[in-house]
């Protein structure tokens, strides 16, 4: 069985005589560093001078350019995007590293894949949380936690896990549980739900949409009983809370009835395949490589795709929905 941590694991008091640094200070690296501060650790913010760094600094915490704080830290939390992360931290933060430090990411993406290898004398850990920065905060100041996925992917000093856990315990996952999991099943099991998923279900969403409209129902219509009504978003809380088929309970017998009668025809072997295939570009590193070299080429597919989305149908039915219905988007 796989192994799950909780608060009584781990000891946070590990870090207690240790420097901590978070490169960045994005949703995940704000959200970190305040849960880590209220546990006791105040973190160092390795950060360039932009807004991020005004905005650590207005919430209290010392700051230093990425290679000044590797420089000063003996456990770095990397929490920058990955696109970034190689050319930084090889650039900034690699020839700072002492034997016996540690690194702590918050995805395996690119040690799983490749494009980062740390040095043989150094930990290197992972503390990925299933959840928006926002959230990981919010969970924390309520007392709940959040589940995260962790793991050990080089221990040099034999203290690794206890150092993994501590970064956990930090930032309140332990209250939740934290799974250990390879970097590679880490990054694996994210990339499958992004380009499978994600995807499957987005193509779904848009038939159905498009089978009401062309059917005659008005647009605003279909995208409020759909989407828009926060309905199905309610749903999916309660499947979170409750489990799959407890939350079925709370609609109607039609509801019920109708769901499970006709969800039979929707048991399609080809979805399978498909997904199946998604996987195995994503486990032979194929994906791994053609977004690198989407990345070297200057993102030219992200940008025509970027351009194709806001062409959709969909962008102007939701625009006049929510105009309808007085929906203004929140700033994000």
């Amino acid at each position: 069985m796989t192994k799950v941590y909780y608060e009584s694991d781990a000891d946070i008091r590990v870090l207690h005589d240790r420097r901590v640094g978070i490169i960045g200070y994005g949703n995940q690296g704000r959200a970190q560093a305040l849960n880590l501060r209220d546990s006791g650790v105040t973190p160092l913010i390795g950060v360039r001078k932009d807004e991020t760094r005004a905005r650590a600094e207005e919430d209290g915490f010392a700051t230093a350019d990425v290679a000044d704080a590797a420089k000063q830290c003996d456990v770095l939390m990397i929490l920058i995007p990955d696109e970034v992360m190689p050319e930084v931290f090889d650039e900034s933060s690699r020839q700072h590293l002492n034997e016996g430090d540690a690194i702590c990411f918050a995805t395996g993406y690119n040690v799983a894949f490749g494009m980062l290898t740390p040095p043989q004398n150094v930990d290197v850990v992972m503390v990925a949380p299933r959840m928006i920065g926002q959230g990981v905060r919010d969970t924390y100041v309520e007392g709940s936690g959040f589940p995260s996925f962790v793991g050990v992917h080089q221990d040099a000093t034999d203290k690794a896990l206890a150092v993994c856990l501590a970064i956990a315990q930090g930032i309140g996952t332990t209250r939740s549980g934290a799974l250990e999991l390879t970097f590679a099943q880490e990054a694996e099991l994210d990339l499958f739900t992004e380009q499978g998923f994600g995807p499957a279900f987005g193509q779904v969403l848009m038939a159905s949409l498009q089978t009401l409209i062309d059917a005659g129902y008005p647009e605003e219509a279909a995208l409020v009983e759909i989407l828009l009504s926060g309905e199905f978003a309610y749903s999916m809380q309660k499947i979170r809370e409750i489990g799959f088929f407890k939350q079925m309970e709370l609609h109607s017998n039609t509801s019920q009835y109708g769901s499970m009668t006709r969800g039979m025809r929707f048991i399609i072997p080809e979805l399978h395949d498909k997904l199946a295939g998604v996987l195995k570009e994503i486990t032979s590193g194929d994906f791994a490589r053609e977004w690198t070299a989407e990345q070297e080429a200057g993102h030219p597919m992200l940008a025509q795709l970027r351009e194709m989305r806001t062409m959709h149908p969909i962008a102007e039915w939701e625009r006049k929905t929510r105009n309808a219905f007085r929906m203004d988007p929140p700033d994000v």
